[in-house]
């Protein structure tokens, strides 16, 4: 027993698992062993799942660069707390670990996490604040090492503005409430029917200009470069997933006719209130499979 439990550094991943990607032959095997020996938890396909995620859960780095605002701390959770949530609607199971980056807090390498997730941030790129540049310099660290890395908002943004693209303050003003993403490209972590993605936004910056390598994944009208992709090792959208409808409602009742223009918040709050919903769950998949997706290439780095 305790030589099969050993096959954990194998490198049999949960990408082995699932349909439609190449089946590791030690998974093949040791599936046939549990199901001879008949362990009473586990049964033909489904059986390494649960074996697997015990040993071998991958902890996912969450880099804090915004925080709420006062008027807003009792009433929600910290982004932090926000992108466990989603990524939990996906039933995978992943460890999380905060670093806090606006506060000054730094990591102290890059493998310190399996996968890393930049939030949002009310502050904007080129405000070249003293926590930025060491965190333009983590994300050019995890691209060179391929090492997996996802960014929302300002996180999609700064990790364009450190791979060498561009980011502006809008002349197209505030992109808030639900927005719909045309998918422009497929990735095997995206499901296959996927056509279009709704996600709450609140933004006014964009990504304007594209690193060499950026492919574009998602897109609109007003927001051209909604999802980027680098490589296999990182991707990156302007939306919001991690956002429940509770909270965008407050930021645009909070922020409307001050920050918002009154005729933009308002249009967005009526939208809303349409009954049109976010595809929450499926970018909730689409982040833990992206994660998931790369378990395997770190785990032939970490031999």
């Amino acid at each position: 027993m305790n030589e099969i439990f050993n096959h954990k550094n194998w490198l049999i991943t949960n990408k082995a698992f699932y349909p439609g990607v190449e089946r590791a032959p030690k998974y093949d095997h040791i599936c046939a062993v549990f199901t001879v020996i008949g362990y009473p938890y586990f049964d033909g396909d489904g059986i390494l799942r649960g074996l697997v995620r015990g040993l071998n859960v991958m902890k996912i780095g969450v880099l804090e660069t915004g925080l709420l605002r006062d008027r807003m701390k009792s009433r929600f959770d910290p982004y932090p707390v926000m992108f466990a949530k989603l990524l939990g609607l996906a039933h995978r199971d992943f460890e999380f670990k905060t670093v806090s980056v606006i506060r000054g807090e730094v990591a102290d390498s890059i493998y310190d996490c399996d996968g890393w997730l930049i939030t949002g941030s009310r502050h904007g790129v080129y405000e070249k604040l003293v926590w930025m540049p060491p965190l333009q310099d983590f994300i050019r660290q995890l691209a060179a090492a391929e090492h997996p890395l996802i960014g929302v908002c300002f996180g999609h943004q700064i990790i364009a503005q450190a791979l060498g693209g561009e980011v502006v303050k809008s002349d197209k003003g505030w992109g808030v409430g639900l927005h719909r993403y045309r998918v422009e490209q497929q990735h095997s972590w995206m499901s296959a029917d996927s056509r279009q993605a709704g996600i709450y936004a609140f933004h006014q910056d964009q990504v304007v200009g594209l690193p060499d390598n950026a492919e574009v994944f998602l897109s609109s009208e007003f927001c051209p470069y909604a999802g980027l992709s680098y490589g296999e090792s990182i991707i990156s959208v302007q939306g919001h997933p991690e956002f429940d409808e509770a909270y965008e409602v407050a930021l645009l009742e909070a922020y409307g006719g001050s920050v918002v223009p009154e005729e933009v918040s308002d249009a967005a709050l009526a939208g809303m209130r349409a009954g049109n919903q976010p595809d929450t769950e499926m970018l909730a998949n689409w982040f833990a499979e992206f994660f998931l997706s790369r378990q395997s290439w770190i785990a032939v780095q970490a031999e």
